[in-house]
């Protein structure tokens, strides 16, 4: 047997063996294909060939160019794009309107970001397009320039407004409920933040859209959105260790709000279960953290003088070192929310080390894991209960709960960026090629 090598141009190696008789030639060369290293290998057998093959193999997965488009681009929806941007392969084109009366945005951003792109001479080599639900996607595609309305799209839904809590449900306002109904219809995918979303999004339309004028015509369009809808949970940024155990042996109860300060929270159902903790005299703590806002409920006022000598921290925390560290020193994370499609927050709280007592409704028994101990009826008097069972005794609680919180930091790392950004990269990837 002998064997040869030589460079035949810049970038591609041959080399040959010859072995009983036959002679084998192969070539290997770099080669790019969208932007992208691959490798290209030929290689023949015989002399004159008996066959020629050729091979590709990636070296690095294919990216393509997303435009994203992300009308209210603020809270947990700016968190969202910056989060996958930062781990995906792929490339995205970032157009944005700030997070602000969401209303107008839902009304008025599909015409606003049609206008500032068709005002561009470049056209941008987009390969899918990318929103949420608060563009009304059909309205944007019959004002786009039509080589990005032809763009396959992908719409993620991180709420709704059909089944959004609303305080009087006289207020709801059905012509937004409407513009989710004609995203979802106008997309070629549909992504949800959890399967209970999903469900109660698409259970709702088939129950709301008969009792529309018309709506009966419109029922037979809701098998190829549910065909089309799938669930990819937003990513979360987690420390990069499992919390150490707990040392506050010595001090009060620690409990931690996270929630925006907001009615569909039900701020009123945990303040009432904290009246009943101090009536009982239970001592304990209180970090009330989550973004307050000009018209949230009057009930954050008045509990800020009620719980004066309780509070350990009040407001929001930008600084994320500073966040962690009061996550970290919390023994239980609370909520009652009347609301809750994913639970980012709370979930994050639950990584850091907190323990979480929450409704046992909603998202929750979907991302948590399966601990009758985690969940309440979302009644004041069975979160006090529970609260105070929990202090009575409070040392022997926290070192059982030492034992478990790798456990439910490991839980909670299946949503960390980490493993999210590439399920979302690869469905994405899969779009482009089915619409090629």
């Amino acid at each position: 047997m002998s064997e040869g090598v030589g460079l035949s141009e810049p970038g591609c190696v041959t080399f040959s063996i010859s072995f009983n008789g036959l002679n084998f030639d192969f070539s290997l060369a770099m080669l790019y294909e969208f932007g992208q290293p691959i490798t290209f290998v030929r290689y023949s057998i015989g002399s004159p060939p008996i066959q020629n093959r050729f091979q590709y193999s990636s070296l690095s997965p294919l990216s393509v160019k997303i435009l994203a488009l992300n009308s209210f681009h603020g809270g947990s929806h700016r968190a969202f794009l910056q989060g996958w941007i930062a781990h995906s392969r792929h490339q995205f084109d970032l157009r944005t309107m700030s997070g602000h009366h969401w209303k107008w945005r839902m009304r008025h951003s599909a015409l606003h970001l049609a206008n500032e792109l068709a005002k561009e001479t470049s056209f941008g080599n987009y390969d899918l397009l990318f929103c949420t639900d608060m563009l009304n996607l059909a309205e944007f595609r019959g004002l786009a320039p039509p080589h990005l309305a032809r763009l396959p799209a992908v719409v993620y839904f991180h709420e709704n407004q059909l089944t959004y809590p609303v305080k009087q449900e006289e207020e709801r306002d059905l012509h937004f409920a409407y513009t989710n109904f004609l995203t979802a219809h106008a997309a070629e995918s549909v992504w949800f933040n959890s399967d209970f979303h999903r469900l109660e999004f698409l259970n709702a339309l088939e129950e709301w859209l008969p009792k529309m004028p018309d709506g009966r015509g419109l029922k037979h369009l809701l098998p190829s959105i549910r065909k089309k809808s799938c669930v990819h949970y937003p990513g979360l940024t987690l420390p990069k260790e499992p919390p150490r155990p707990r040392a506050n042996a010595t001090k009060p109860l620690h409990l931690l709000w996270v929630s925006r300060w907001e009615h569909d929270k039900g701020p009123e159902i945990f303040f009432a279960a904290l009246s009943l903790l101090k009536q009982r005299r239970v001592p304990f703590r209180l970090s009330l953290l989550g973004e307050s806002y000009p018209q949230s409920p009057t009930i954050f006022d008045h509990a800020r003088s009620q719980f004066s000598e309780e509070i350990t921290h009040w407001g929001y925390l930008p600084d994320y070192s500073e966040y962690q560290r009061t996550l970290g020193d919390a023994d239980i994370v609370v909520s009652t929310a009347r609301h809750e499609f994913f639970g980012i927050a709370v979930l994050e709280a639950v990584a850091s080390g907190c323990r979480p007592l929450v409704p046992h409704a909603l998202a929750y028994p979907e991302v948590l894991p399966p601990d009758a101990s985690f969940f309440h009826d979302n009644h004041p008097e069975t979160i006090a209960d529970r609260l105070e069972k929990y202090a009575e005794s409070l040392s022997q609680s926290r070192a059982g709960d030492n034992m478990l919180r790798q456990g439910w930091y490991r839980f909670v790392a299946r949503y960390g960026w980490e493993s999210v950004s590439p399920q979302m990269d690869e469905a994405v990837t899969e779009i482009v090629d089915c619409h090629k």
